[in-house]
């Protein structure tokens, strides 16, 4: 007798934006950080070198250190829910009734009629008690928990991928468009993040891309000034 493999499970709607946020965030912190480097630096000495290998290592800093946040993050997330999980199924255990009035509830207050809310909940909770409790109380599912090594893979990728932009601009370019073609990179690359950010985030595109362009403008001067003063 020959025993089927169990079917992986699908990632949640929740768990896939939870990798690509790790990665928008890791990009614009990339950008953001390897070129702030690379302005101070710059400005401080003209030897491409120097400023390469400067931008390189802060690169790597910031895609190692941006990965190790967000597994520390996740993780704490992901204990959260499973302490939540256990904590339910204790209370289904002793106060089962109170449970089933707290699924009743969800559907009255979405505008089920209470008997009918009732019969739901009766129905759900004799084919999967647990799911339908954490489903109503947290908007979790059984099972799907958020993957701290995924979001660190995603960020670290996507910090070294971003800061590669401003480093191969200012590595790259010739001297007369350098810093121009940096700035241009820089801001188009964070405009991109931004515009990504608010579409994961349902924010305002608009909103969001002009924010992260000045944050990225204002970032730019700002280590261009600790350059000069250096």
């Amino acid at each position: 007798m020959t025993m089927s493999k169990p079917k992986k499970q699908k990632k949640t709607m929740a768990e896939r934006s939870n990798t690509l946020r790790a990665g928008v965030l890791g990009s614009n912190d990339g950008i953001l950080t390897v070129v702030g480097v690379l302005f101070s630096v710059a400005v401080a000495t003209t030897n491409t070198f120097t400023i390469f290998i400067a931008g390189l290592s802060d690169l790597l800093a910031c895609a190692f250190s941006m990965a190790s946040g967000e597994y520390a993050s996740v993780s704490s997330q992901k204990d959260t829910e499973r302490a939540a999980i256990e904590k339910e199924r204790e209370l289904i255990k002793t106060n089962y009734q109170d449970e089933l009035d707290v699924v009743a509830d969800f559907y009255v207050d979405r505008g089920v009629k209470q008997a009918t809310a009732e019969k739901i909940a009766k129905e759900l909770m004799e084919q999967d008690a647990l799911g339908t409790v954490v489903r109503v109380k947290y908007d979790l599912q059984l099972g799907h928990y958020m993957n701290p090594w995924d979001a660190a893979f995603s960020s670290l990728v996507s910090a070294a991928s971003g800061g590669i932009f401003p480093l191969v601009a200012m590595t790259l370019l010739p001297n007369a468009i350098k810093w121009p073609g940096t700035i241009l990179a820089v801001t188009l690359s964070v405009a991109l993040t931004g515009f990504l950010s608010a579409k994961l985030g349902d924010g305002l595109v608009k909103t969001a891309i002009i924010r992260n362009v000045i944050v990225g403008l204002v970032t730019m001067a700002i280590h261009y000034s600790v350059g000069l003063m250096l």
